[in-house]
């Protein structure tokens, strides 16, 4: 068994915070080991709590159009929450829940070596992104250490409201050229220095 699979049956278990006594299945995520994306939404819905894969409801089938709009499809890609089980009644996660789940997440880049970490919605963004405001840092890239972080409006807020589906619509072409720029971009010397913000676009 992979580390990732033996990550994935901690999470299946995992008693660390009040979302285990509520939660039908956790969600780890999934996809191939070594993607070039990894994508990391909020937390699960009704449909992702029932069946224990990420993004499977209408959210995850917009994300999948996207994906079809620059030629890669689900199994492409690694996607995973920020917090691997779902909230009560869809609220938003809290702190406490979000810091108890974040070393699945740590160690889930670790061991995927995404080049690219794609972040869908507020809470997810603040893994890279402390204190910003989404609708000003959307579709910015910023390298941390050996990879680089994109901040894009979650795929749900897209299904209600227009503006923000052709916003995520946007920054979704911008990633095959970002990938491709990555290609040629020598990894940090040192991953303590400070972020650096990319002007790729």
């Amino acid at each position: 068994m992979s580390e990732l699979a033996q990550l994935h049956d901690q999470v299946r278990s995992c008693p660390l915070c009040r979302l285990s006594n509520t939660r039908t299945l956790a969600v780890p995520g999934e996809g191939p080991e070594g993607p070039q994306i990894l994508f990391v939404g909020e937390a699960p819905g009704y449909h992702e709590d029932q069946q224990g894969r990420p993004f499977v409801g209408a959210a995850g089938q917009f994300l999948e159009s996207l994906l079809g709009s620059i030629d890669l499809r689900r199994t492409d890609v690694y996607i995973t929450n920020i917090v691997k089980c779902r909230p009560p009644d869809n609220r938003d996660p809290q702190p406490d829940e979000i810091a108890a789940c974040r070393p699945y997440l740590d160690r889930q880049i670790a061991l995927l070596e995404p080049r690219l970490v794609v972040t869908l919605g507020r809470h997810s963004m603040q893994i890279a992104f402390p204190g910003a405001t989404i609708s000003r840092i959307h579709g910015q890239p910023k390298r941390i250490g050996d990879v680089v972080y994109l901040p894009m409006f979650h795929p749900a807020a897209a299904l209600h409201q227009q503006r923000y589906r052709s916003l995520i619509e946007e920054d979704f072409l911008k990633i095959p050229a970002l990938l491709a720029e990555l290609s040629t971009v020598e990894p940090e010397d040192d991953p303590d220095e400070a972020p650096e913000q990319l002007s790729l676009f």
